[in-house]
């Protein structure tokens, strides 16, 4: 029981870490389930991860998600800018190809190479701002990138902020704009796990509860802090964290 818990714990940990910092999520869960063999892990466990994660961005962004008539329009391109992700990856995922994306030499090097784009696209200082700089065509350049993240390694916070930065907008925004596209993402995630779901027997218990609560709570604590990081600090110190993981992998595959 109580080894299960410390493993949900960890789980939790690198969903609500990983998912909304620039360092690619499913990366880290697809390594950590290959180097340790969790007992826990479930898909059941998998939703219940994501769903936490969904609540804690929904909670952080209320006034915005919820005040429609004042967000109207930044709500719609929201939902227009996660269209691409959305139709690319029920496209691979329904062909089987997202799977063939999932190994390590993959991982390798998209976390390194996309290390390299994410700092060049953040060494300059720019000022464009969600309130008065995003639109259509804006979005749609955001939301295109983000289908590079259904390779795993890429990281969808990390590629939706580097194309945001190669928009010109400030960092604290681009980051919040990765932040309200994980939204759309991460209902599309759980809703395709949910369809394995359905035929099987699912046991309601207590790893469930743990999983979306401590989810919840690492995730939330995630988007506060990386916010005021970022608004003092560079990309630097993610770049550098992924290329040391990559350098990691290399010395294992190679």
């Amino acid at each position: 029981m109580f080894q299960n818990i410390i493993e949900v714990l960890i789980l939790s940990a690198i969903q609500g870490i990983s998912e909304f910092l620039p360092i690619s999520s499913s990366a880290h869960l697809i390594l950590v389930s290959t180097l340790y063999e969790f007992k826990s892990s479930s898909l059941l466990i998998d939703i219940s991860l994501h769903l936490g994660s969904l609540i804690a961005i929904i909670y952080f962004f209320k006034d915005e998600l919820f005040d429609a008539r004042k967000n109207k329009r930044l709500l719609s391109l929201i939902i227009l800018g996660s269209i691409p992700l959305v139709i690319v990856g029920y496209i691979l995922y329904s062909t089987g190809l997202i799977y063939q994306l999932r190994n390590i030499e993959i991982i390798a090097w998209t976390t390194f190479v996309f290390a390299i784009i994410l700092y060049l696209s953040d060494k300059s200082s720019f000022n464009k701002k969600i309130s008065t700089n995003l639109n259509f065509q804006s979005i749609i350049f955001i939301g295109i990138f983000q289908i590079l993240s259904l390779i795993p390694g890429v990281s969808r916070a990390g590629i939706t902020i580097t194309a945001a930065r190669i928009l010109k907008f400030n960092r604290v925004d681009s980051s919040k704009i990765s932040f309200l596209l994980s939204i759309p993402a991460l209902v599309g995630a759980s809703a395709l796990s949910l369809k394995d779901v359905f035929g099987q027997s699912i046991e309601f218990n207590y790893l469930i509860i743990i999983a979306i609560i401590s989810s919840f709570v690492f995730s939330f604590l995630t988007v506060k802090f990386f916010l005021i990081y970022i608004n003092k600090f560079s990309m630097n110190a993610f770049v550098i964290y992924r290329i040391i993981i990559a350098f990691i992998l290399f010395s294992l595959i190679y």
